[in-house]
């Protein structure tokens, strides 16, 4: 596997790019037919995702300093969107509105430390896989690297525990894919030792995350 990671990053990533742009596609013409808050939200998380994916396909033709600028907002964009998988759990198990409020105002606390993360922490550029792309270096400060981690995991969690529940009460399983394929392909990098590959790993979950969570809309819809 590291090896056909290693020799088709360039390909991959930009494949990853196409399939988003797909899904992003879906889930608007879903979002106009049924005015779901589930598949704006999921609108929101595509186009983080897409834009992640473009400047890190796009990395070998851009001047440093350019790359560099693009790619602080693509953790910005990270922070900001990611933590969007919180209400689309609540929207998912139908929660009641004040409940529904909560959970708002803890993915606003949540998007406030996701922005503060993204132009905080430091960068440094990294070559792998024929891509070249800035990541979060070793100097970037304990608390921005706990919020990353948060963000990275403390946002899926919850996905899959609303999956669980959707799928008992609701009798419709794709939450609960959504959240264990996204969860599964973040542990399969550090599990097989490639976590210097985690980054592409972990644009399949991000894939299936969000087609499961389109498929849960159209399902409810029928």
């Amino acid at each position: 596997m590291r090896e056909l990671l290693l020799n088709n990053g360039q390909a991959i990533v930009w494949g990853v790019v196409i399939v988003e742009v797909v899904l992003l596609l879906l889930l608007l013409r879903q979002y106009g037919d049924s005015h779901d808050p589930i598949s704006l939200l999921a609108t929101l998380v595509d186009l983080g995702l897409i834009y992640d994916a473009l400047i890190i396909a796009l990395g070998n033709g851009l001047p440093v300093g350019l790359l560099e600028g693009l790619s602080r907002f693509r953790f910005v964009f990270h922070g900001l969107l990611v933590p969007l998988l919180l209400p689309i759990s609540a929207h998912a198990t139908k929660m009641n509105k004040p409940l529904k409020i909560l959970v708002y105002i803890v993915t606003v606390v949540v998007i406030a430390g996701g922005i503060w993360m993204g132009f905080s922490c430091k960068l440094e550029m990294q070559e792998l896989a024929g891509l070249r792309r800035f990541i979060s270096s070793k100097e970037t400060s304990s608390l921005a690297q706990i919020i990353e981690n948060v963000l990275s995991f403390g946002t899926v969690i919850p996905l899959i525990i609303a999956g669980i529940y959707v799928t008992i009460k609701q009798k419709n399983p794709h939450i609960l894919l959504s959240g264990l394929f996204m969860f599964a392909f973040s542990a399969l990098g550090p599990a097989t030792g490639n976590v210097d590959l985690i980054f592409l790993i972990s644009m399949f979950g991000e894939i299936l995350m969000i087609f499961f969570i389109y498929l849960y809309v159209q399902k409810e819809e029928e």
